[in-house]
């Protein structure tokens, strides 16, 4: 049996990885603000986790293991942004909402230019403060992680540090080599670039209203009642369904795209889950004669004012087997 100790802790190689562990969901969480892809941050934290099991050897204990993890993720993130670049959303490739035509599909893009979901199990706590939970919940909202990408790297690791996660600006500026000066003046440019961005506010908890809206949404989507269904958009509602640039806006030009080109989702299922903080469906689409239900995307929702704000379909089927969604849709009573 391998020891390891440094000056405050001691680990064997049997305790080692139960220790790591024990920080995955959380280290998914920041890599996943960071990066804003969950495959990425999948990756980024798997990197993290085996630099840590190798390098144990050097860990002296005086920031604690925890600390550690974090210096480590960040390089590896900060790696992965300059060479991979930032991810994004359709509608920041574009000033104007385009066409609700079938020709709108000829501009694609591939997967890892895009903005990615994330399940709420894999990187928010179980348990804990409730402020701190909505904190963290509010902090993967899909909008809050798209404006994390229009910061530069270190900014956004600043950002994430001190205002997500809590950590004191000593703490932020020993982890990235840098003054504690430096560490605030940083963050008060982050926060100002979020300001900019309307779609930062903080969003409203879901009560007894936004439970009947879901509902009724589900109940038209599934009927393809498009009449029932452009009645619970917002007016200014957008749709996207990356990979493809194209964006909709207003329910006029969604409704168009859902009886056109879109018309083959008439049949479709939607399972719900949480995701970003936010309701989201698992969308099965019928195909073929005999309409064999088959996993098509995943519809994350946001809602404001009572009203669905933002739809945007992932039609990226590798993240059903990423969140272990079955391929099949359950049955129902």
């Amino acid at each position: 049996m391998t020891t390891t100790t440094g000056s405050s802790s001691t680990f064997t190689r049997d305790d080692l990885e139960p220790a790591l562990a024990a920080h995955r969901g959380e280290l998914t969480g920041y890599c996943y603000r960071m990066l804003g892809s969950a495959f990425d941050a999948e990756d980024a934290v798997q990197d993290t986790l085996v630099r840590a099991w190798k390098g144990i050897a050097g860990f002296e204990g005086r920031s604690g293991l925890r600390s550690w993890l974090y210096r480590i993720a960040t390089n590896v993130c900060l790696t992965m942004i300059e060479n991979r670049g930032k991810r994004a959303r359709p509608m920041d490739l574009s000033a104007a909402a385009w066409e609700p035509v079938e020709a709108s599909l000829a501009a694609r893009r591939p997967e890892d230019t895009w903005l990615e979901p994330m399940v709420d199990e894999r990187v928010l706590p179980e348990a804990g403060d409730p402020a701190e939970i909505a904190v963290a919940r509010e902090s993967i909202r899909l909008a809050f992680v798209a404006a994390l990408q229009h910061l530069p790297p270190r900014q956004r690791a600043v950002l994430v540090l001190r205002d997500v996660l809590r950590w004191k600006a000593d703490e932020v500026a020993a982890l990235l080599d840098t003054t504690t000066a430096s560490v605030n003046s940083a963050l008060q440019r982050a926060r100002a670039t979020l300001a900019e961005r309307p779609d930062v506010e903080r969003t409203e908890p879901l009560d007894a209203r936004h439970e009947a809206l879901l509902d009724e949404y589900v109940r038209a989507f599934e009927a393809y009642d498009i009449d029932a269904f452009v009645k619970l958009l917002a007016a200014d509602v957008t749709q996207n369904m990356p990979p493809f640039e194209l964006w909709l806006a207003g329910a006029e030009d969604i409704a168009a795209w859902m009886l056109g080109p879109g018309h083959q989702c008439r049949g479709s299922q939607l399972v719900p889950v949480t995701m970003n903080g936010s309701p989201a469906y698992v969308h099965y689409k019928p195909i073929g004669e005999h309409g064999e239900l088959v996993p098509f995307a995943i519809q994350a929702l946001e809602l404001a004012d009572g009203k669905i704000a933002r739809i945007t379909s992932f039609l990226d089927t590798r993240l059903f087997g990423l969140f272990g969604f079955p391929v099949e849709p359950p049955a129902r009573a």
